[in-house]
């Protein structure tokens, strides 16, 4: 090998060629699925992602498989529709709230109700496990968040935040941080190991939060049809993300797997995705005709649920090509 042809040699090594890109975001549809529950109100993926749960206003919670698609239980418990679910790290058991002032927790495998815990004034918006599900966090139209043991009989809860001057329209819950969102255009952050809260004020109600992947940051939709991103230590204001739709309904915001995409409902039938960084709008996802209510993303794969009416829908970055997964009507 002459002089010449080591320098290329070396040069092809030192420069690989790139690798193409994986696409980030999920714009392709992969299946709609009838729920046959009325209108769906919330959609949440389990916590690995190989299943999900839709609210239904017909009273109904209903449990699927996410690769196929199919129906594999229904809870019915509920005195009023559902407004919001989740389900346990090791899938046993399900907590579900409704405008029934209640919060009930499944038994997954029987589909009888383990537990119905009474205490909350009005409708019940959202409802969470703590990591080990030793506890359900519940969020009310009463103003309060009741934290209940899980492992107790008693039927009282065992703490009551009763800090919002409005409904508690969104909670959720990381380790030993308890994030809320309000009517009253507050964001607040509880350290529950520490016993301190700190107030982040948007001067618009709150319709969802959540915190970003890595822990850092704060996500919240709101009424004024803006999604923001707190720094979580600071309050400061990191990101504003605009041009959906939401001023008369309370709809889902979200990050995507690997924070990388903030993505957020809107009343006009559309998902949009931003890129987290620029603020830039990556993708108007185009959903229906009506309002996507709720959606969640994979926590770990490019897969997105919707609802709008009766329907879920699932996205994926990249079409299916399998016979067994051809899209149910």
């Amino acid at each position: 090998m002459n002089e010449k042809e080591q320098t290329e040699k070396r040069l092809v090594m030192a420069f690989p060629e790139p690798k193409p890109q994986v696409p980030q975001l999920p714009q392709h549809l992969l299946r709609t699925i009838n729920c046959q529950q009325g209108a769906v109100r919330a959609v949440r993926f389990n916590v690995d992602g190989n299943y999900f749960l839709s609210c239904g206003s017909d009273k109904s919670l209903k449990l699927w498989s996410a690769s196929r698609g199919t129906l594999l239980k229904t809870y019915s418990g509920h005195g009023y529709e559902v407004l919001d679910a989740d389900s346990s790290f090791d899938n046993s058991l399900i907590c579900s709230c409704s405008s029934d002032k209640t919060v009930i927790l499944w038994d997954v495998a029987s589909g009888q109700v383990t537990r119905k815990l009474r205490g909350h004034a009005g409708k019940v918006n959202c409802v969470q496990f703590n990591e080990e599900a030793t506890v359900t966090l519940s969020g009310s139209i009463d103003g309060t968040v009741r934290c209940w043991d899980n492992r107790s009989r008693k039927s009282e809860p065992i703490q009551i935040l009763d800090e919002a001057r409005d409904s508690v329209s969104s909670l959720k819950v990381v380790q030993h941080e308890l994030l809320t969102g309000s009517v009253d255009g507050r964001v607040r952050r509880y350290d529950l190991r520490m016993g301190q809260l700190h107030v982040d004020f948007i001067d618009s109600p709150i319709t969802c939060v959540c915190f970003s992947q890595d822990g850092q940051c704060t996500l919240s939709s709101s009424l004024d049809s803006v999604v923001r991103l707190l720094d979580k230590s600071t309050g400061e204001m990191l990101g504003e993300y605009k041009g959906h739709k939401m001023k008369g309904y309370k709809l889902d915001c979200c990050l995507s797997s690997r924070d990388t995409h903030v993505l957020s409902c809107s009343e006009d039938g559309h998902v949009y995705c931003w890129d987290l960084v620029e603020g830039s709008l990556s993708l108007k996802l185009p959903v229906g005709k009506a309002v996507v209510q709720s959606l969640s993303f994979h926590p770990s794969q490019t897969r997105l649920l919707t609802a709008m009416e009766g329907r879920v829908q699932v996205w994926s970055a990249e079409p299916e090509e399998t016979e067994d997964d051809a899209p149910l009507s």
